[in-house]
């Protein structure tokens, strides 16, 4: 399950950021061919997240689909399923534009009044 090797990552990118504040929801980013299942990831994230400033933090996941440009006719397109052909001409030969990426886009951090009240 390389959710869980995901998840760690993510814990550790988003505590390095938040710098001991406590993090209420992380925003990711994962692309189509990293093939990650969403449910799996969530369930790993929770349980990674136990002990850290992320604990109860919400993950929400944005899944990005796969795009890219013929390199022969140079139509872009989504790109659905496997194999990746373009959608204009059939090409095989495709520059990649979106769908493979796995980012952190954004971070929601409790303020430290918050954090004091409870």
């Amino acid at each position: 399950m390389h959710e869980l090797a995901l998840a760690e990552s993510v814990v550790a990118i988003a505590s390095r950021h938040a710098a001991g504040r406590r993090v209420a929801r992380v925003e990711l980013r994962v692309g189509h061919l990293r093939q990650v299942v969403p449910a799996a990831l969530e369930f790993a994230f929770e349980l990674v997240a136990q002990g850290t400033p992320l604990d109860g933090a919400e993950l929400l996941i944005e899944d990005v689909a796969v795009a890219g440009r013929c390199r022969g006719c140079g139509a872009e397109s989504e790109l659905p399923g496997f194999p990746l052909a373009c959608a204009a001409c059939g090409g095989l030969d495709l520059e990649l534009l979106r769908g493979d990426e796995l980012l952190v886009e954004a971070l929601e951090l409790e303020d430290d009044e918050r954090r004091d009240a409870a």
